[in-house]
């Protein structure tokens, strides 16, 4: 009788081995489902986009001068939250939706021109922006910045609600 109580204690014990097996292996696949859920949220908000009528910019009046020199900038009104316009070279220019592309909905998402005049940042999620691409450079953004078509003749720079990208 001894004998057959022997063998029962083994079984016990050979069963919660294999059941600490199964619950080790459960606890590290949840563990493992729990870190990868950390990942970065890359499925925000869409970019809104709001239509508006071209905007024409006489570069020889006195507010928009400066932009007929390479690496200047100015924001104006227009698109959803105003528009950055930046002189790469002579001729070349882009216009960026001030909506930043991180969270674009959230009431703080617009996009500045830094005091060093280098980058754009959105104060509100700390990213910032290449005035050449509109890519970030830094921050949480993800995404670049919204562009509109920007067509200079001369005299005007005409900028339309094309998206570019």
């Amino acid at each position: 009788m001894q004998g057959n109580m022997g063998e029962k204690v083994a079984k016990v014990f050979m069963s919660i081995r294999i059941l600490e097996r199964h619950v080790r292996r459960r606890w590290i696949l949840g563990f493992v489902v729990v870190v990868l859920s950390c990942s970065p949220d890359l499925s925000d908000n869409p970019i809104p986009y709001q239509p508006f009528p071209d905007i024409i910019l006489n570069l020889n009046l006195p507010e928009n001068i400066a932009l007929k020199t390479k690496g200047n900038a100015r924001e104006i009104n227009g698109g959803v939250r105003g528009i950055i316009v930046y002189c790469q070279d002579a001729g070349v220019y882009y216009a960026y939706e001030r909506n930043c592309s991180y969270h674009p909905n959230e009431a703080c998402a617009t996009v500045n021109i830094d005091a060093s005049r280098l980058y754009m940042i959105d104060p509100c999620c700390g990213s910032t922006f290449n005035f050449s691409t509109g890519q970030p450079i830094g921050g949480v953004a993800w995404r670049p910045l919204q562009m509109y078509q920007a067509d200079y003749d001369g005299f005007n720079l005409v900028i339309t609600d094309n998206v570019i990208q």
